[in-house]
């Protein structure tokens, strides 16, 4: 679905109409893959183009603005090889059921390792396994014992274009959704366990409409959300570049407009009193939330504002597709500091617990750890293979819940693997490879014993990090976009691609 918009340049997207876009994909597919459509009747072709566009229309944001032709061809290639292993592993499998099962667990486990010291020497290190690299054994080892039964699950259905975003509220069983269908939704959840594959009923929703009536304008997709400190209130990120203020009653409390360009990430400051907002239009806004209106807007980065992280109540991070990072203050002109280092779209900045060090991931496939009191990174984390798209602190050390132990930082990439990172030393400690196809989300368990990741293969895995390996797993229906956990740590949202929400119920 998303390889024909590896046509495309961001500029493309924004500048011209769809027939322009359809015209450009069409031509240079032609050329590229003459060969491959000479046979096929042309009429056909066009009609799978008008049924697949709408499709890939809706794709997320960063997903329209990041495959290149080069990498769409090597991915198609490594592809193709994991078809022959899958084909291979399906024989041997045959196979392998005449055998013991232990017989057939090593197999699978040395068939790993294979994997691995393949892809070491594609990377130019010989070296053994990563640190720690867990999956090996326990992917396999427990994988089945750890499928989560549906009775654990709830379905929440209503959507009627992919979910790409959710929020748990801070205070309650409320959790939001937000959706290419132009709606955020309001889902109550009601605690205890859940009736047996339940289903949730249409009373449990409140529908809040980014357009007046139909439902079904691309330009009023939901791109992100946030819930203030108290959850009393919830912002909304557009793609019609405004950004939304709504009570937990459903009722449109603000709308606030300025940005030029679709919003692609927003945040709530701990206060409440300022929502900050980042768009394509390559600014950032900080908005007076009991004015109602802007305080400062931002205009530092050359290129779409892809994230924005406040470091406290009025100072912050900003991120973009210009590979640089500016960290701003409320009444300064000037950025109060900057960032450079980044080759590539740097997708993802986050503020460690204490505000003190920064967290930043680009499509370099590196992630950096940056500090106020230094210009250059303190550490360069060069272990992912493929882009990296978002990265998460765990909710400890000083400053947090869980103070005696140690701070660390998840990073999620295209390369299938969330990886762990001590952040003193700068090291990799665990390699979680339970994916098979990008990850796109991380998110930590409220006392940071837990992380749970979302892939576009599918499946949400949860990761116990004391024994480092899957504890639970669930595969739905369409690629995961977001994970998250509710305040009490027994609950666990994740949104997909084909328009539902999964509410899972966590219990060890």
């Amino acid at each position: 679905m998303d390889e024909d918009f590896s046509f495309l340049q961001p500029l493309d997207i924004i500048t011209k109409d769809v027939n322009q876009l359809r015209q450009m994909v069409k031509e240079k597919r032609k050329n590229i893959q003459k060969d491959r459509i000479k046979d096929r009747d042309k009429d056909k072709d066009k009609e799978v183009e008008r049924e697949h566009e709408g499709e890939r229309g809706r794709i997320r944001e960063k997903e329209r603005t990041e495959k290149e032709k080069e990498r769409e061809k090597e991915r198609e290639k490594e592809r193709e090889k994991e078809r022959e292993k899958e084909r291979e592993k399906a024989e041997s499998n045959k196979e392998r059921e005449k055998q013991p099962e232990e017989l057939a667990y090593r197999d699978m486990v040395l068939d790993q390792v294979d994997k691995d010291v393949a892809r070491h020497e594609e990377n130019g290190t010989l070296a053994g396994p990563e640190p720690m690299d867990i999956a090996t054994t326990s992917t396999f080892a427990s994988h089945d014992a750890c499928e989560i039964h549906s009775s654990e699950v709830t379905i929440l259905e209503g959507h009627t274009s992919e979910v790409c975003a959710c929020a748990w509220s801070p205070t309650g069983s409320l959790l939001a959704s937000g959706s290419g269908d132009s709606t955020a939704r309001i889902w109550t959840i009601s605690d205890g366990l859940f009736k047996s594959g339940g289903k949730n009923s249409p009373l449990n929703v409140l529908v809040l409409k980014h357009v007046k009536g139909r439902t079904n304008e691309k330009s009023k997709d939901v791109t992100t959300l946030d819930w203030n400190g108290e959850g009393t209130l919830l912002a909304t990120g557009s793609y019609d570049g405004q950004a939304r203020i709504w009570t937990t009653t459903g009722d449109l409390r603000t709308t606030l407009s300025k940005h030029k360009g679709p919003i692609f990430s927003l945040k709530w400051n701990k206060k409440g009193d300022y929502l900050l907002t980042g768009s394509c239009d390559k600014t950032a806004i900080v908005w007076d939330v009991k004015a109602e209106e802007w305080k400062q807007q931002f205009e530092f980065h050359t290129g779409p504002t892809l994230d924005v992280d406040w470091r406290n109540n009025v100072s912050f991070a900003t991120s973009s597709t210009d590979n640089m990072i500016y960290v701003c203050r409320i009444g300064e002109t000037r950025p109060i500091k900057t960032f450079a280092g980044h080759q590539g779209e740097v997708n993802c900045v986050k503020w460690d617990p204490t505000g003190s060090l920064l967290a930043s991931c680009s499509d370099d496939i590196t992630a950096k750890i940056w500090c106020m009191k230094q210009d250059k990174y303190v550490h360069d984390l060069r272990e992912h293979s493929k882009e990296i798209y978002a990265i998460r602190w765990s909710p400890t050390g000083l400053g947090t819940n869980n103070p005696n132990q140690q701070l660390v930082l998840a990073s999620a990439s295209f390369d299938s693997t969330v990886k762990l990172w001590d952040v003193e030393q700068g090291k990799l400690l665990y390699s979680l490879n339970g994916h098979r196809d990008p990850v796109y989300s991380v998110a930590f368990s409220p006392n940071g014993e837990y992380l749970a990741s979302g892939s576009l293969d599918k499946s949400m895995h949860v990761w116990s990090l004391k024994e480092g390996k899957i504890v639970k797993t669930y595969t739905g229906n369409g690629g995961i976009f977001e994970v998250c956990w509710n305040k009490e740590g027994d609950k666990i949202a994740a949104c997909f691609a084909n328009n539902t929400l999964c509410v899972l119920d966590f219990r060890m």
